[in-house]
């Protein structure tokens, strides 16, 4: 990028700031009665379009980071979306379509864990590896995951035949297996644990290097709401991974009933959830593991049978900045509509950058709608830029409501829930709250609820 476009960014940045801080301030003072006169309520993602137009262009100009990316032209990064046509996206990865048959990625045996201070497991592995160069090797010869033979996953999915097949996407194919507990030995079908074995597809999106950065973090980690990964398998092509079985699915599923027989979450349920996933990123963000999801979105949050969360898709992950910097630097990747501006506009990847995907998955939540869908009406094709406004107004914040669970919650929560989506949406990342903060919200809420 030569002197010229440089210039031409930085003057884009200038002017696009000066307008959202205009608007910051606008917005401010017509709700500081409502909402009180904080700088965490800022709404300069209205002008988020702005960004994403002034900045499509230069996307591809940032590089890879060695270990996390695949090095490949940005032109083939898009995959196919039915809803959404927006160009911009180019560079981002498309929202992965799962088609769950019945279950997908669970604790099968029903037990509780429990969690620590701000959604810290107390059963932490030690991180210090996280932190730590390794070689592909030193990765998979975790003492923590099994390696299993192609033969023994054979054996559990019954050959990986049609029947066993529970989800399909763009990584590949995920299947239902059974192995023993204790041995993780295959075992005859419906006996001992179930587990779900996702087979890349070797023409994915996803190559060796994201494949082997899921088995980097989710091999070490261990939290209540992270998903438990219990071993690979890697010969030639054949890249496995082999998971606890999640029952109920995916919250893409549930949310927008894509699957047969998922039935409409309750505003209970749903809040559960995003206190769960919030418990989970803000683990991940803790000073002991310093990590960023980089792709947090509804089909990577699973469910139990209980509709307990946890979070997957780690194949993105980076470690945070270190020292004294600030943001760590990469190609911008993610999934369409919940990428935050400032990465989308510089490469800049940082926490913040989760909050703002958790605060699309927040809005979700609340409405039920995807947020990118070309075939809603027009000015609704993008749910953050329509329903933000929305939310500025109390008595505007029912428009953006599921109707589905109309009456399940007070005003009081609509108007809570509303106030926390927008400070994490805010398009300043200083303003959105840290997720031990959007903790410590969301447990103050359930609290009050139930007392």
């Amino acid at each position: 990028m030569d002197s010229e476009d440089v210039g031409s960014i930085d003057m884009r940045v200038d002017a696009i700031t000066s307008y959202s801080e205009r608007v910051d301030s606008l917005i401010r003072s017509e709700t500081a009665s409502f909402y009180g006169d904080s700088p965490l309520y800022t709404f300069a993602s209205l002008v988020d379009s702005a960004i994403r137009s002034s900045f499509a262009s230069y996307e591809a100009d940032y590089e890879p980071h060695s270990s996390t990316t695949t090095n490949v032209h940005s032109q083939e990064l898009s995959l196919p979306d039915p809803h959404n046509n927006n160009p911009y996206y180019q560079i981002v990865t498309q929202q992965p379509h799962f088609h769950h048959q019945s279950e997908g990625l669970n604790s099968t045996d029903g037990s509780k864990e429990e969690n620590g201070l701000n959604g810290l497991s107390r059963k932490v592995s030690s991180l210090s590896m996280l932190l730590t160069p390794q070689t592909d090797d030193e990765i998979l010869q975790s003492s923590k995951l099994k390696r299993f033979t192609f033969k023994e996953l054979e054996t559990a999915t019954r050959s990986f035949r049609p029947s066993s097949m529970v989800g399909q996407g763009s990584f590949g194919t995920v299947f239902k297996g059974w192995i023993d507990k204790k041995t993780l030995a295959p075992t005859k079908t419906g006996r001992g644990m179930a587990i779900a074995v996702k087979w890349r597809d070797p023409y994915c999106f996803f190559g060796y290097n994201e494949w082997l950065t899921e088995i980097k973090y989710l091999g070490q980690l261990c939290h209540p709401n992270l998903v438990k990964l219990i071993g690979y398998s890697l010969k030639d092509d054949r890249q496995i991974l082999v998971y606890e079985l999640m029952t109920k699915g995916s919250l893409d599923n549930h949310l927008f009933r894509r699957a047969s027989g998922c039935e409409t979450l309750s505003w209970t349920i749903r809040m559960k959830v995003a206190l769960d996933v919030a418990k989970g990123l803000a683990f991940l963000h803790s000073d002991e593991v310093d990590a960023i999801h980089r792709d947090f979105h509804t089909s990577h949050i699973l469910l139990n049978s209980n509709y307990n969360a946890k979070l997957s898709g780690f194949g993105l992950a980076r470690n945070g900045p270190k020292g004294d910097e600030n943001h760590v630097s990469t190609r911008v990747m993610g999934t369409s509509g919940f990428v935050a501006p400032e990465y989308l506009a510089t490469g800049h990847l940082t926490k913040k950058t989760d909050v703002y995907g958790f605060g699309v998955v927040l809005l979700e939540l609340m409405s039920g709608k995807r947020v990118m869908d070309i075939n809603r009406a027009k000015g609704e094709h993008n749910l953050v830029e329509w329903a933000i406004p929305l939310l500025i107004a109390r008595k505007r914040i029912s428009k953006v409501m599921d109707a589905r669970i109309k009456g399940q919650y007070s005003d009081r929560e609509e108007v809570k829930i509303a106030h926390l989506t927008i400070q994490c949406l805010s398009v300043e990342p200083k303003l959105r709250p840290t997720m031990d903060e959007v903790v410590r919200s969301l447990e103050h809420l359930q609290d009050t609820k139930d007392a």
